[in-house]
């Protein structure tokens, strides 16, 4: 059974462990040890993610299948649409439903609005997922990021409801 829980500030170092050992095992074939390194401190440490949700409206779930930590997500209200920020699945449940029905909970939560997300260019697998999930590419960018990184994606949105 999946099930959500939100993040409290007590759990955001829970969260920023969690996000560390998914992003060191899932992008290792995408990016360098150091840009994910790099990434994590400065997109999902404990740091990063109280002042994303503190000064950026962000909040965070932990997805639970069985009640056991399967992984997580964070979205971000920005007025116009919903940003879908992380939706991140750790490698024993990913290709079992946890991510479309972890979906089907962010459209709940989107309350009718968009939803809009970047992804990596060559993040194929998370790409045929989205498109499935009835995502449209809408733009292409690259992102510098600092320090010699930079994060070239693609913009993603579903339409509303």
């Amino acid at each position: 059974m999946l099930t959500f829980k939100k993040v409290k500030n007590n759990q955001i170092k829970e969260l920023a462990g969690l996000a560390s050992a998914i992003w060191h095992e899932y992008w290792t074939c995408l990016l360098s040890p150091e840009q994910i390194d790099y990434m994590v401190e400065n997109f999902q440490s404990e740091t990063a993610v109280k002042n994303q949700v503190e000064n950026e409206n962000y909040t965070y779930y932990f997805i639970l299948q069985n009640g056991e930590t399967a992984g997580y997500f964070g979205i971000s209200d920005k007025g116009d649409y919903l940003f879908l920020s992380k939706l991140y699945i750790k490698k024993e449940y990913r290709h079992k439903g946890t991510g479309t029905g972890t979906f089907e909970k962010i459209k709940q939560l989107s309350n009718g609005k968009p939803i809009r997300l970047t992804v990596n260019k060559q993040n194929t697998n998370s790409i045929n997922a989205y498109k499935k999930w009835g995502f449209k590419t809408i733009e292409s960018v690259v992102t510098d990021i600092g320090s010699g990184f930079v994060m070239d994606d693609f913009i993603m949105e579903a339409a509303a409801g």
